[in-house]
């Protein structure tokens, strides 16, 4: 007899930057160089000062993280959203420690929506990072998007939201556009959040990439009693493979965290909680990370102009979001030259006509892929 495998994850294509892994490794087994904008994992060095925090503490003998994080890492967290947003925030009650933002963001649904309730829509906008959606429907929830357009600012229309929703999931600084929303923006959500009874589900994993001035909070609206903040170090320190980050709720909500989190096991190492809490009492390095990608930005910009393709929004993140005649085409050419990037479509479908540069290579290999753009 065969096995059965989740009708959830069986009728689920390939996760898109599973694909792009594929096909660098292909080319690497060929013993091609490849220049790889596909996949957004920085490869920036962690600062030393957070490398020798984790060594130091790394013990003799690690025990099971608890769930709740030290108290320290939860200080820490607080402190740097009150120096950051303004915002004061209670860090035993409205703060909780995850294993970076991935695993906590994948399972929101699984802790807030009952899938035998009416009120059961996620709605996310698209194009997308493609966890919202799938955690959702692995939580049994049915999902509803909004095409993020460039007319309107990528910024999706809010006229449709209804009582039939859970949560609602923004993501800005934007990933792929590199779009901003004003404050505006979030307190018309918050508005209609507590009109129709919604969470507000806020990814910020970008907020601390920018070029010109410093992004807005969620956190920041007058009434925030609906509105859950999830913060990484994965791309303000480099620090993708510690996997630490932090949500930030109202009380009844981190809660719940609390009693589920236990059960899946999701704590970050303690040593790397202790390197944590020097990553986010410490700006001078992500002021540096900011530079470097500044520096990146710079040289392949003027390429890409000088192509005819049109860089759009593109105001903070780690990405160049670029429209193209068209994305397979210019996509096959450049993997034929060992050049990796991402086709708008990966992330949904009103990301048809762009392509999306992960500006993850090194300065130098940067140089090089311009140097191959110039020659298509």
């Amino acid at each position: 007899m065969a096995i059965r495998i989740a009708p959830t994850l069986a009728e689920m294509a390939t996760y898109p930057f599973v694909r792009l892994e594929e096909a660098r490794r292909a080319l690497v087994a060929q013993g091609r160089a490849v220049i790889d904008f596909g996949k957004g994992d920085p490869n920036e060095p962690t600062d030393p000062i957070i490398r020798k925090a984790l060594i130091d503490a790394v013990p003799e003998r690690a025990p099971y993280p608890l769930a709740a994080g030290l108290p320290e890492l939860r200080a820490a967290a607080a402190g740097w959203c009150a120096r950051r947003f303004g915002v004061e925030l209670d860090p035993d009650s409205e703060l909780i420690p995850t294993y970076g933002s991935k695993e906590a963001i994948f399972s929101l649904a699984q802790v807030l929506v009952d899938p035998r309730s009416p009120k059961n829509v996620v709605v996310y906008g698209e194009p997308a990072y493609p966890v919202y959606e799938r955690g959702a429907l692995f939580a049994g929830a049915r999902v509803r998007t909004l095409p993020l357009l460039r007319e309107n600012g990528f910024l999706p229309d809010l006229s449709s939201l209804g009582d039939d929703i859970a949560i609602v999931w923004v993501n800005y600084p934007h990933n792929p556009t590199g779009a901003l929303a004003p404050p505006s923006f979030y307190e018309r959500l918050a508005e209609l959040a507590a009109r129709h009874d919604f969470v507000i589900a806020s990814d910020e994993a970008y907020s601390e990439l920018w070029f010109d001035k410093p992004p807005v909070s969620a956190l920041q609206v007058a009434d925030r009693s609906r509105v859950i903040v999830f913060q990484t170090l994965s791309k303000r320190s480099s620090m993708t493979g510690y996997r630490s980050g932090f949500v930030a709720a109202p009380p009844e909500v981190i809660s719940a965290l609390k009693s589920y989190r236990p059960t899946v096991g999701t704590a970050p190492q303690e040593f790397v909680q202790r390197a944590s809490v020097v990553a986010w009492n410490d700006e001078r390095h992500v002021a540096e990370t900011r530079d470097r990608y500044r520096a990146k930005r710079e040289v392949l910009i003027p390429v890409l102009e000088r192509k005819g393709w049109e860089v759009v929004a593109s105001d903070a993140t780690m990405y160049l979001w670029v429209a193209v005649p068209d994305e397979s085409a210019l996509t096959e050419q450049l993997l034929e030259r060992g050049v990796l990037i991402s086709p708008g479509t990966y992330f949904g479908p009103s990301g048809a006509g762009y392509v999306r540069f992960a500006l993850v290579p090194t300065l130098e290999e940067c140089e090089r892929a311009a140097a191959i753009l110039e020659e298509l």
